[in-house]
């Protein structure tokens, strides 16, 4: 590649086309970008002129790279890492980290945990962009150019460096006031086999896995049933409280239902606990200043996270931690939920 391609706005182009090629999509990257579709097209079309090769091959439904593409993606990754990483070193000469933060979090944690502090975030760095891609599935944040996730220590890959931001929580079986009166009495998870229980269809792999319970050391999985299946926890909070059947849900999710009376809690000796929320991030990079002020924000704030009572600093809030805790299940969790 000559030198004339590092001028004018030709390197803007070879921006667009790192964006298209990682998300093998134009509209993703477009957003990522923030420019029109249009604008996208236009400067791939001109990159590829300019070239004098294709490097994309478009449909109505896919973009995938030619050879020639793949060729020139391999070139330029390194390259666009090596410049976000230089732009992301002078945050240490401002007196506030700037930039974009993307962060990917499970949708029941965005809501619950996340959502409630996005203000108070932007208040304290005002020259930081967040951006939130709410995502039940295990997002590859390294390929979708994402600087950090946030999820379940269990489903975190050995690889990312992972920082506690959410202490251990439970998992909580409930019912409306209504149903519970209705319907007969839930002494062990073997019950629910009699219940109308609010399924859940996994985002990562489509199917509806067994709720599963933990006391004294015991493991116990139910395979339950009812009439309605929903691929979102905060639809299955709803319906709970609807009195639509039975859930099991994050204690975060269903504190402030329980408090105010909508739902009451069920086999409370069978709640299973579940490590806690990590943000984490590719071991592989300078970890961006944005992700350090996230960090630094939510310890600072840590209190202001509620899960059925006020959340306790643990002794292993303030350092880098294994992605893999030492009472992991055997059987990874998919999701916060």
């Amino acid at each position: 590649m000559g030198v004339d391609m590092m001028q004018g706005n030709h390197f803007s182009k070879l921006s667009a086309f790192v964006a298209v090629a990682e998300h093998r999509h134009f509209s993703r990257a477009a957003a990522q970008l923030g420019i029109s579709p249009s604008a996208l097209t236009q400067a791939i079309r001109a990159l590829e002129e300019h070239l004098g090769v294709r490097l994309l091959n478009r449909t109505t439904r896919s973009v995938s790279l030619t050879t020639a593409g793949e060729q020139l993606l391999h070139h330029m990754q390194p390259v666009m890492g090596a410049i976000n990483d230089a732009l992301d070193a002078m945050n240490s000469f401002r007196d506030s980290p700037r930039g974009t933060l993307r962060l990917s979090i499970v949708r029941a944690a965005a809501i619950s945990i996340i959502a409630p502090l996005v203000s108070a975030f932007l208040r304290e760095y005002p020259d930081i962009a967040l951006e939130i891609i709410t995502d039940d599935s295990e997002a590859d944040i390294i390929h979708e150019r994402i600087d950090a996730g946030i999820r379940v220590g269990e489903c975190i890959e050995k690889d990312m460096v992972a920082v506690r931001i959410f202490n251990e929580y439970r998992m909580v079986t409930v019912a409306s006031p209504e149903y519970v009166a209705k319907h007969p009495v839930i002494s062990t998870p073997e019950d629910l086999r009699a219940h109308n229980c609010i399924q859940r269809r996994w985002t990562k792999d489509g199917a509806i896995h067994p709720w599963e319970f933990e006391s004294s050391g015991q493991r116990s999985q139910v395979a339950v049933g009812g009439s309605f299946v929903v691929n979102d926890p905060n639809v299955i909070l709803q319906a709970a409280i609807d009195g639509v059947g039975i859930a099991n849900l994050a204690e975060m999710m269903v504190a402030a239902a329980i408090s105010e009376g909508k739902l009451v809690p069920l086999l409370r000796n069978w709640e299973r606990r579940m490590s806690g929320l990590f943000l984490y991030y590719s071991s592989r990079r300078q970890v961006p200043a944005p992700v350090q002020a996230f960090i630094a924000f939510m310890r600072r704030h840590k209190n202001a996270v509620r899960s059925g009572q006020t959340a306790q600093p643990g002794p292993a809030d303030d350092q880098m931690i294994s992605s893999q805790p030492r009472s992991a299940p055997t059987r990874p969790d998919l999701s916060l939920v």
